[in-house]
């Protein structure tokens, strides 16, 4: 069984089409199809099912599509580590994080990078979910994740600081005088919530936390995206939390905002399923460096 082999399976997979695969991978159909054969032969049976219009995967062929994924991911990711090690130009580092920290927190350090490695590009992975970004950087899909350290991880976890929860209201609000506010006073305000809300002992954050202070959030709105609560708020739809770093840094010009009394904070650190060197090393000493985060360079 060869790398190429199982590229070619997943190319086949991802086209449900011999013919555009074997155009895509610049190879004869004839040797694509040998190729597969050859492979279905090593694990012992069919992977793909052949239709008149186009290919389905086989019970064997779900089975290990997600190993092939990963092991073609991994190469990648050894491509690419090795060629940013070095430092080498067309290198690559490929970094996975959730909106609120590519929004809040990584402009300013992507520029900074963009100064220091000129050599060395970067690629960002988005994801709505704290959930969904530890189940990709599991896959290998990027070299290193930026978020909250998930428990028991086997790899390394650098932590890089503390990122603060706030509340958002629009400035003629009430509260927006106020420096701070304690959680109970707000149990008749609506809330804009976002589905990009981090989860707390298997319950979504606010419900966990304004549960602990005694009351029931009463939603006025959701949204999909951080940013989006943020306008919200700031409009006076409701109130809503967001990382201090976005609605400071980001989209929080036209809006107040509180901090919680006692603070909400989170530790954020980097974390990757291999050693964390060369360029990937770097990127976490300059994100280190750069916090708390700030304004760009020349700004």
């Amino acid at each position: 069984m060869s790398l190429r082999q199982m590229e070619y399976f997943l190319t086949v997979v991802e086209e449900s089409s011999f013919t555009r695969a074997a155009e895509l991978l610049h190879v004869t159909q004839p040797a694509l199809s040998h190729q597969i054969k050859a492979l279905e032969r090593t694990v012992g049976g069919p992977l793909l099912e052949r239709l008149p219009r186009g290919v389905r995967l086989t019970p064997m062929g779900r089975a290990f599509l997600p190993h092939a994924e990963r092991s073609v991911r991994s190469a990648a990711q050894a491509r690419r580590a090795a060629r940013a090690a070095a430092g080498a130009e067309g290198g690559e580092l490929h970094i996975a994080t959730v909106h609120a920290i590519a929004v809040g927190i990584l402009p300013e350090v992507f520029a900074r990078w963009r100064s220091a490695h000129p050599g060395v590009g970067l690629v960002l992975h988005e994801y709505a979910t704290t959930q969904a970004l530890e189940e990709q950087i599991e896959r290998g899909t990027a070299d290193l994740a930026v978020g909250p350290p998930p428990p028991g991880w086997p790899g390394p976890v650098v932590p890089i600081g503390e990122e603060e929860i706030v509340l958002v209201v629009p400035f003629d609000d009430r509260l927006a005088g106020r420096a701070s506010v304690r959680l109970q006073e707000l149990a008749d305000r609506p809330w804009v919530r976002c589905a990009m809300e981090a989860v707390v002992h298997g319950r979504p954050f606010l419900d966990w936390a304004c549960a602990e202070a005694g009351f029931v959030p009463r939603t006025a709105v959701r949204t999909e995206h951080t940013s989006t609560a943020v306008r919200m708020a700031a409009a006076g739809v409701g109130i809503a939390t967001a990382p201090a770093h976005v609605v400071r840094g980001a989209v929080g010009e036209d809006c107040a905002v509180l901090t919680v009394d006692p603070p909400w904070t989170r530790v954020l650190a980097v974390f990757s399923r291999v050693e964390l060197t060369g360029a990937a090393a770097a990127f976490t000493e300059l994100l280190d460096a750069s916090w708390p985060p700030g304004p760009p360079p020349g700004h």
